[in-house]
C-alpha cells in the first residue's frame, strides 16, 4: 500500500507527479438514447439491415430467429486479448440466455483469407467453429469491422432502444474507450475487471465488473440482468442513467480539458520548484565535497570559490 513500501529501482507510480487523465469519448458521435432530436434517424434502415436483414452488402453470419428478444452486444478487434469468440463460448453454453437475448458480435473479417494477421485468422476461424458447435446461426450475429464512427454511435443507442446490454470481454483491457462509448450512449455495460474498466464502471452501481477466466458465471449473470429487467423495467433504466451520470462525472472532454490545464499548471509550478531545489542541494553536495570529501579521494586541497 502506500506509505509502506520504498522505491529502490524504477519508477514510484504513486508519486504526486504521476496522474492519469482519462479522455471521454466525442460528445457529437456518442450521445444518450434518450436524445431523440440528435438521433440519427436516417441510418436506422441501415442499422436494421445490417443487424436483422440482409446487411446491404456488408459481411455477416448469423440470422435472428426472434428478434424481439433484447441483444448482448460487443465489439472489438479480433484477437485473443479482446475474448470476442470468448463470449460467443459463454453464451452458447448457457441456454438459460440463449432463451433471453440474442447475441451481437461486430469485429474483423468473416473470412480468414482476407486477414494479413495471423492471430486474427486464427480467431476468425474459431468464431466459425463455435458457431457451428453451439448451434449458434439463429441466435448469433456477426458483423464485420465496422469503421464509420457516426454508424457506430447510433448503433450503440439502436441497441439500447431494445433494452439490449454491452459487454466487454476482454482478458485484459488498458483503459476501454468502448466502454465509455457504450455508457455515453446509456447502454448498461459488463466488462473485465482487469484494467481501465474496473475503474470506469462501479460494479453493480453504472455497470458491472466480469472476470473473463469464470465465462460460466458472466453468462449467468447476463442472464440474471435480463431475467431481472423483465420483471422490474425499472432497473434497466437505472442501470442505464447511473451510467450515464458516471461518464458525466468523470469522463468528459471537458473535464479532460479542464484536468489536462490544471495538471500543466501544477507540473510548471512542480518543475520551477524542483529546479530551485536541486541548485540548492547540488551546492550543498559541493560543499561537503569540497571540504571533506576531494582529499580523501586525492582529489588534492579544497576548491575555492
Amino acid at each position: 500500500m502506500p506509505g509502506l513500501y520504498r522505491v529502490r529501482n524504477g519508477i514510484d507510480v504513486f508519486d504526486p507527479k504521476f496522474n492519469v487523465v482519462s479522455p471521454g469519448a466525442d460528445p457529437e458521435v456518442y450521445f444518450p438514447y434518450t436524445d431523440h432530436e440528435r438521433r440519427l434517424h436516417g441510418l436506422h434502415d441501415e442499422l436494421n439491415d445490417l443487424l436483422i436483414g440482409g446487411a446491404g452488402g456488408s459481411p455477416v453470419r448469423g440470422q435472428y430467429v426472434d428478434e424481439r428478444k433484447p441483444i448482448i452486444f460487443t465489439m472489438a478487434r479480433l484477437d485473443r486479448i479482446k475474448n470476442l469468440t470468448g463470449l460467443v463460448d459463454w453464451y452458447g453454453r448457457c441456454q438459460r440466455l440463449r432463451e433471453i437475448a440474442n447475441l451481437l458480435v461486430v469485429g474483423g473479417a468473416l473470412d480468414p483469407d482476407r486477414s494479413n494477421d495471423h492471430e486474427e485468422r486464427e480467431q476468425i476461424e474459431l468464431m466459425h467453429e463455435l458457431i457451428d458447435q453451439h448451434d449458434l446461426e439463429s441466435q448469433l450475429r456477426w458483423v464485420g469491422f465496422q469503421s464509420e464512427r457516426n454508424l457506430v454511435g447510433e448503433l450503440y443507442r439502436f441497441v439500447a432502444d431494445r433494452r439490449g446490454v454491452f459487454v466487454q470481454p476482454a482478458l485484459f483491457e488498458a483503459y476501454g474507450l468502448t466502454v465509455v462509448e457504450a455508457m455515453s450512449s446509456g447502454l448498461p455495460t459488463f466488462a473485465t475487471r482487469y484494467g481501465g474498466p474496473s475503474e470506469i464502471i462501479e460494479d453493480g452501481v453504472s455497470g458491472f465488473h466480469i472476470d473473463p477466466n469464470r465465462g460460466d458465471q458472466v453468462a449467468l449473470a447476463l442472464a440474471g440482468f435480463f431475467e431481472q429487467s423483465a420483471e422490474d423495467p425499472g432497473y434497466w433504466e437505472k442501470i442505464s442513467r447511473q451510467a450515464l451520470a458516471r461518464i458525466g462525472d468523470r469522463y468528459t472532454w471537458r473535464l479532460y480539458a479542464e484536468r489536462m490545464m490544471t495538471l500543466s499548471r501544477v507540473y510548471g509550478f512542480w518543475k520551477y520548484v524542483t529546479n530551485l531545489d536541486r541548485e540548492e542541494t547540488y551546492r550543498y553536495i559541493d560543499m561537503f565535497y569540497s571540504l571533506q570529501y576531494r582529499r580523501l579521494t586525492g582529489g588534492g586541497a579544497p576548491r575555492t570559490r
